[in-house]
């Protein structure tokens, strides 16, 4: 594989990569449209509500593991405009976030959040047994919920408000993204950053891409083509044959890139930058 990068304006506002893929060049950018206003509150996941038009943001607001009521879930628009950085409050260390029928799901350590869209009014906290750090959220075309534990390499699922272990994987060392999609998981360790699929018959991951080391949010953009952060401040691109592309890295900028989003219609991605306190928006050109 070969590979170059080129810079064009600030930092992180305009990166171009491009790489040969079996003998055949494709160019990859992110363009940067907007960012919100930084009073956001440790922003560590966004999700986009299509029949709101609105952005979600999870705001931890303390330390990451700490049962502290500090949490909230924020509104942006689509814009980049704080809507309210607070909306619901009262949660303890909000993470990943999953939407389903004007229900929102929230993981909050060892519990999910389930909030009406509608009204903004906390519906139930789904107490999840055996969890010690839940943080990726993602909802399958059936409704089911599932969510990731980083302490334990485990995935949760949720069925009719019941939760029972769903995979439970050893050689998971920090657990992190997850992502249902076209009737498939996939999932990505942050330790070793390697991107896998579950096969659907005895849950075996099946290794998609590697060298994602701080892997945090997966977004599909494509057919079997991929968007993964990493926390640490940067996003790459997953082919489908597995061949990355960094295309983004505002580690210079002191701004991390925590559990993206992808908004299809407008081919535009979402990044929370954690300690930034906003949310920065990038167009995807491939």
């Amino acid at each position: 594989m070969t590979f170059k990068a080129i810079l064009i304006g600030s930092l992180g506002t305009y990166l171009l990569a491009t790489t040969a893929f079996t003998g055949q060049a494709q160019n990859v950018s992110l363009q940067k449209k907007w960012e919100s206003e930084a009073n956001l509150l440790t922003c560590e996941s966004v999700l986009h509500d299509a029949s709101k038009k609105m952005i979600y943001v999870s705001n931890i607001n303390g330390e990451p593991g700490a049962k502290d009521g500090n949490g909230s879930i924020g509104r942006v628009t689509l814009a980049g405009k704080v809507e309210n950085a607070e909306w619901v409050k009262g949660l303890d260390a909000p993470k990943g976030l999953g939407l389903y029928r004007d229900k929102l799901y929230v993981a909050d350590l060892t519990k999910v959040v389930v909030i009406d869209t509608k009204t903004g009014q906390k519906l139930k906290d789904i107490e999840v047994t055996g969890a010690e750090f839940l943080n990726d959220v993602t909802v399958d075309s059936k409704g089911q919920v599932y969510v990731s534990d980083s302490n334990t390499g485990t995935v949760f699922r949720i069925t009719n408000d019941k939760s029972e272990v769903w995979l439970k994987n050893s050689s998971l060392k920090r657990l992190n993204g997850l992502l249902a999609y076209q009737n498939k998981i996939y999932l990505i360790d942050m330790n070793d950053g390697s991107f896998y699929q579950v096969n659907e018959t005895d849950k075996s991951l099946v290794k998609k891409a590697e060298g994602l080391k701080g892997g945090d949010g997966i977004v599909p953009v494509g057919k079997d083509e991929f968007l993964v952060s990493n926390w640490n401040g940067e996003v790459h691109y997953v082919s489908s044959n597995g061949q990355t592309q960094k295309l983004l890295d505002t580690k210079a900028e002191k701004l991390n890139a925590a559990d993206i989003e992808y908004i299809p219609a407008q081919n535009l991605l979402l990044i929370p930058t954690f300690f930034g306190n906003k949310i920065m928006a990038y167009q995807l050109k491939k």
